[in-house]
């Protein structure tokens, strides 16, 4: 699908929606977190302590999803959405693709675990299944939901404008900084990192995941898939060093997609698809 064809769709989803998804989206996540910033004694009291798990931390992940869901049943109505959600189906895509997602993802983490040290010095996280199983729950309906948004809605708008390289690297540069409130409080998990390797962390994977999803003709499935793995509760903690194995990978695979990258004919741009595969 090429950056010319979706005409219908930009009818429905104008480039113009970007903006009051980014507002939803912005105001949502950083008006939760910031009210525990800024009244974090009577925010306390109503609501209690905020952590990763807390219901409020979990709307505030979701805000993108929720503004894609605004934005296009608002202009595309309810068979707009289904037709947006049908994207959740799209699965094809070349199979090194799926090499990444089970084994090169991984890799990435184990390698910054190398070089941070103590790729064998902490033990496994979990003793037995339950809990494993829990937390990889936890993680399916978290982060992944991010994704609805990100790649669901403003990815394709970007790339009518931009060639997929600087949609990847513009996407990157608002997804990380969106997360930045999360880095400001204690109990949730951003702020046990160091905000500045997460930010470019983020800008890297933005640029792989753009890859992905114009590979896969717009998928929502596989990016979410790969997020699921990005936070996967199983791999060492690589933090900050992980930055530096995304990035490299974020090049190569840059190079390795370079006709594709460079060109705006290489973005897809739907956000409401004209037919399923």
């Amino acid at each position: 699908m090429t950056a010319d064809s979706s005409g219908a769709d930009r009818g429905r989803i104008p480039f113009i929606s970007l903006v009051p998804f980014l507002l939803i989206a912005f105001g949502l996540a950083w008006g939760i977190l910031g009210l525990f910033i800024f009244l974090p004694e009577q925010m306390t009291g109503i609501f209690g302590q905020l952590t990763g798990q807390h219901p409020l931390f979990f709307l505030a992940v979701y805000a993108p999803a929720i503004a894609a869901f605004i934005v296009i049943g608002h202009k595309g109505g309810a068979r707009g959405l289904r037709g947006y959600l049908a994207r959740l189906l799209r699965w094809r895509c070349h199979g090194a693709w799926y090499a990444l997602l089970v084994v090169g993802i991984p890799l990435l983490f184990y390698a910054g675990s190398a070089l941070k040290g103590n790729l064998f010095a902490e033990p496994f996280p979990f003793t037995s299944l339950h809990p494993l199983i829990v937390a990889w729950g936890f993680t399916a309906i978290k982060g992944p939901v991010e994704e609805l948004g990100w790649r669901g809605l403003a990815l394709p708008l970007l790339q009518r404008k931009f060639a997929p390289i600087w949609a990847g690297l513009i996407l990157g540069i608002i997804w990380g900084f969106w997360h930045l409130p999360a880095f400001l409080l204690s109990g949730t998990p951003q702020s046990a990192w160091s905000f500045t390797p997460f930010f470019a962390g983020s800008v890297a994977v933005s640029v792989i995941v753009t890859a992905l999803f114009n590979s896969s003709r717009g998928s929502i499935l596989l990016p979410a898939l790969f997020h699921f793995q990005l936070n996967n509760p199983i791999w060492p903690d690589a933090q900050p060093y992980d930055t530096f194995a995304f990035v490299a990978a974020a090049i190569l695979i840059v190079w390795i997609k370079r006709e594709m990258m460079f060109s705006r004919r290489g973005g897809f741009t739907e956000v409401i698809p004209e037919a399923l595969d």
